[in-house]
Formats: structure tokens, sequence, C-alpha cells
């Protein structure tokens, strides 16, 4: 049988920050995993790692924000991609507001939602979470950044 690698290397999808917040805890991390996944109604599932620190939040949160990053974005990208919020406050030096549901919006974002979570899926070593988009907002133009340009970015999360 042919090592599903062969197939799953030659995707380059665009990478979101996702934040959650319950309380006064929040989190966020660099995702590869998402995609709108339903016309009408408009749906978007975005999966996090179990070991990850956003899901231990996300598992509670009634919300969640999903951010598109531009290309230059990259110091953005490396603080959420390779930072643990078991250890850091990456939202200390980030501009961020409070969007529908308490979700966290990090005002810089090119473009970003806010999603009300419909379910979660588990699916091996990540759960999905099933959105309903109830808010959105665009900001910066440029090329999205995707896998590819984010492959030098070490996992931050702590190895399972």
């Amino acid at each position: 049988m042919a090592d599903p690698d062969v197939f799953m290397h030659r995707l380059n999808p665009d990478m979101c920050v996702v934040t959650a917040s319950v309380g006064d805890e929040r989190s966020g991390c660099l995702v590869g995993f998402a995609s709108q996944c339903s016309l009408k109604p408009v749906r978007f599932m975005v999966w996090l790692s179990k070991v990850n620190h956003t899901y231990r939040v996300a598992r509670n949160a009634d919300c969640l924000a999903v951010h598109l990053l531009t290309r230059e974005q990259y110091e953005t990208a490396a603080l959420f991609g390779g930072e643990t919020g078991d250890r850091v406050d990456k939202f200390a030096d980030v501009p961020w507001t409070r969007g529908h549901g308490g979700a966290v919006v990090l005002e810089d974002a090119a473009a970003w939602f806010v999603g009300t979570v419909l379910e979660r899926v588990d699916g091996g070593d990540h759960v999905g979470f099933l959105l309903d988009p109830v808010q959105w907002g665009e900001r910066r133009a440029g090329p999205l950044l995707r896998l590819g340009d984010a492959l030098t970015i070490d996992p931050g999360h702590p190895a399972d």
C-alpha cells in the first residue's frame, strides 16, 4: 500500500490562527487543518491538536475566532505556532479585542470570523470544531500565509 504522505505532502493550505477564550483564560494557536465544509448553511471546520493548550481552552468555549494572516505576518504566525500557552502569554504584545461571545479577535489579522461551536468531532490526535460564523471582518490585503511559508516554525506545544 502506498504511503498517504505521497498525497499529503502536496497540500499547501492556508494557515489560520484560532483563538479560544473561557472566562479570563485565553489561548491561540497556528492551524493548518481548517476548511469551509458547507455552503448553505455556511459552516467551517477547524481541527485542534489534543496536546495543544488552545484545545484545552476551546473544548469549553462557546465560540472560536479564526484568523487569516498574510505572508508578511510571519512573526505573528511564529508566535502562535512556535510558542505554547502553557508557558507564554501570546496576547501580551498582540493587539486584540473581544468579539461575539467573548471571543478573542486579533486586530491585525488580514481577515477573521467568530463562529459559534456547533459540534466537536474526535478525529484521532485532533478534534474538529464545527463552527457557525456569526461575526467577521477584513483588514489587510496581500497573499495569505500558507503551510509552505510556515514550515520553519517548530510547534510550541509539548510533545505527546
